[in-house]
């Protein structure tokens, strides 16, 4: 049997896979996570000593490792560069160190990049050739695949839509207000809900998601959005304008990329109900018409778990 790991480094924690391609798709053996430590070399061996005890429990022959990380990094060169949810990582060399180990091919890419990747091997992207994935979690990013192969750019920032900014004013994403991300994010979500509850507060007519400011900073999108799911107003506003925004950012990236299918993460997949037809109205309005027709907007088809299968996809691509 032949199995493909992924490690995947997060701010909080990191999970080390393994897996093996079936005809259709892939099946995860085993999963181990565990906190990030604050060292990098702690944690490179601490991903090292996790991974040879989830082979030794495995009958078979490793073929590739893949990495999932935070940007920036550079993918060529196998280095981590400073990810700012990775204080101290500054320049770290962690392909060598797991090749070296290992003796198999290892690749590198940015979480959006990862997950792309899995959608269009695994998931909603199966068969096409121009497939965007959009992360629309605690950040806005896009991994894309153009003429049947991951494009990262000239050095990984290829995909940074969160930093466009769509409006002059509003919650602030990616350092930037009004942005892409600012709008279409759980962190710039939750940012602007504190906005609309401290303006609501202020007129004695607090919504359902923050009844004083002592609750302000218990604020976060899914909180939000179970109350436009209960009917509040102010929730219900909000993510008509998420909505719109999203549809705005969609047209943007296809009269630029012509892509085929933009598959939708995280919040959109969760809330489709919420978002979806504000989306699709100023998306159709947005868009050249050409390319609109030939490009479907779809959410996850592996949902929740694409980050069970990111790190996974990038060890499958270095061997495809």
């Amino acid at each position: 049997m032949s199995m493909l790991a992924g490690l995947d480094i997060g701010g909080t924690k990191c999970a080390v896979t393994i897996g093996t391609k079936l005809d259709q798709g892939i099946r995860i053996l085993s999963k181990v996570q565990f906190p990030t430590p604050k060292d990098p070399h702690e944690t490179i061996q601490h991903l090292i000593s996790t991974l040879e005890q989830l082979l030794a429990e495995q009958e078979g022959l490793l073929a590739a490792i893949g990495i999932s990380c935070g940007g920036p990094l550079d993918s060529k060169h196998g280095i981590i560069l400073s990810p700012p949810n990775l204080p101290g990582w500054d320049h770290v060399p962690i392909v060598t160190s797991i090749r070296e180990r290992f003796g198999v091919p290892v690749g590198l890419q940015n979480d959006a990049n990862a997950c792309a990747l899995a959608e269009w091997r695994w998931g909603a992207g199966i068969g096409t050739r121009n497939m965007i994935f959009l992360t629309f979690g605690t950040a806005m990013g896009a991994g894309l695949i153009l003429d049947g192969k991951l494009y990262a750019g000239t050095n990984d920032m290829a995909g940074e839509i969160g930093h466009i900014r769509l409006e002059p004013a509003g919650p602030i994403g990616y350092g930037k207000e009004g942005s892409f991300e600012g709008f279409c994010s759980g962190g710039g979500i939750a940012q602007w809900g504190r906005m609309k509850a401290m303006e609501a507060l202020t007129r004695g007519q607090p919504p359902s998601f923050c009844q004083s400011e002592s609750h302000l900073e218990l604020i976060t999108a899914q909180k939000i959005a179970e109350a436009a799911q209960s009917g509040d107003l102010t929730a219900l506003q909000m993510f008509q304008i998420v909505g719109v925004q999203l549809g705005r950012g969609l047209a943007i990236l296809v009269d630029l990329l012509n892509p085929e299918l933009i598959v939708i993460g995280s919040i959109y997949a969760r809330q489709r109900d919420l978002l979806e037809a504000y989306t699709l109205q100023e998306f159709q309005k947005e868009a050249l018409p050409h390319a609109y027709r030939v490009c479907q907007i779809v959410p996850s088809a592996l949902g929740d778990q694409v980050g069970d299968y990111a790190s996974l996809s990038v060890a499958d691509y270095q061997i495809m």
